[in-house]
């Protein structure tokens, strides 16, 4: 799939550009992402970049969660498919909820 970037600004750019390098089956915290982007303060703002990602889940929005557990996710099936996408990848099992709050 092709993306196009131009329907994002230039910092939501940079928020779905980085997370496309999180390892499938591993997570970051909102936190984490705003770290990287040189700010952690910035938190919501990446949730708010996360929130209109039109190209989940090819931009893999659903591998940054909450530091307390998985967050929203406003793709088709919400945290129900975030969850199930999850899954798929690895990084929890069904049984561990621990990790899927």
């Amino acid at each position: 799939m092709k993306i196009d970037w131009t329907i994002y600004t230039p910092f939501q750019q940079r928020v779905l550009k980085l997370i496309q390098h999180i390892p499938r089956g591993q997570v970051w915290t909102y936190k984490q992402v705003a770290a990287r982007l040189g700010n952690p303060k910035l938190a919501r703002a990446v949730g708010g970049a996360l929130k209109i990602n039109r190209h989940a889940p090819e931009v893999p929005c659903h591998r940054v969660v909450a530091s307390n557990g998985l967050g929203g996710y406003s793709a088709l099936g919400g945290l129900k498919t975030k969850r199930k996408l999850l899954i798929k990848e690895g990084y929890f099992s069904i049984n561990n909820n621990q990790k899927s709050k």
